[in-house]
């Protein structure tokens, strides 16, 4: 008997096994979210598989995504990574990462956790839906536009409302499996 995925999941292995260990586990470590923040920026414009197929690399060139150290990268980094194959090669995009791990290190100091302060915008808990079809997900919510007015005010930048959803759809804040979905109701537990 075949398992039944998301209709998103089915076209690669890769993504067949980020949907199934990963996308909308609830994540509250703060790396993983500064990680995954990061990636659904660079995804703008772009096929989610695409990124998923540059993650190494995209480790690789943000010291694992430990923000204090892409908080200390100079703007000469930048013109480093322009030349970097393994990762999406967008000026602004790059520029992004290290002024919102800057961001994220400001927040540490007044003695907040970025993974704290994203969880309360999403409103503290996952909340669970009950989509049928992919039809029916939407691309953004009232809580990503609220998400994105406020890490845009703090300083946080490449963080639309559709970036913000997808964000909260991949760190758990919302349970955005189709209900026919196996993993539909392992994540919600």
């Amino acid at each position: 008997m075949s398992v039944r995925r998301c209709p998103w999941a089915e076209g690669d292995p890769l993504l067949r096994e980020y949907h199934d260990a990963e996308w909308g586990v609830p994540s509250f470590d703060d790396r993983h979210l500064f990680e995954l923040l990061t990636l659904e920026g660079a995804q703008a414009g772009l096929a989610w598989l695409t990124i998923l197929r540059k993650r190494e690399g995209y480790r690789r060139a943000f010291a694992g995504f430990d923000p204090a150290a892409v908080s200390r990268f100079r703007p000469r980094t930048i013109d480093r990574l322009l030349r970097d194959p393994g990762i999406v090669r967008h000026r602004g995009k790059l520029e992004s990462v290290l002024s919102n791990a800057r961001v994220v290190m400001s927040m540490r100091r007044e003695g907040r956790s970025f993974g704290e302060e994203v969880w309360k915008l999403a409103g503290g808990r996952p909340k669970e839906n009950a989509w049928r079809s992919l039809e029916q997900v939407p691309a953004e919510s009232a809580d990503s536009r609220e998400m994105s007015r406020e890490l845009r005010r703090r300083g946080f930048r490449f963080v639309g409302p559709t970036i913000c959803y997808a964000f909260m759809q991949a760190v758990g804040m919302v349970n955005d499996h189709i209900v026919g979905c196996f993993r539909h109701r392992q994540v919600g537990r």
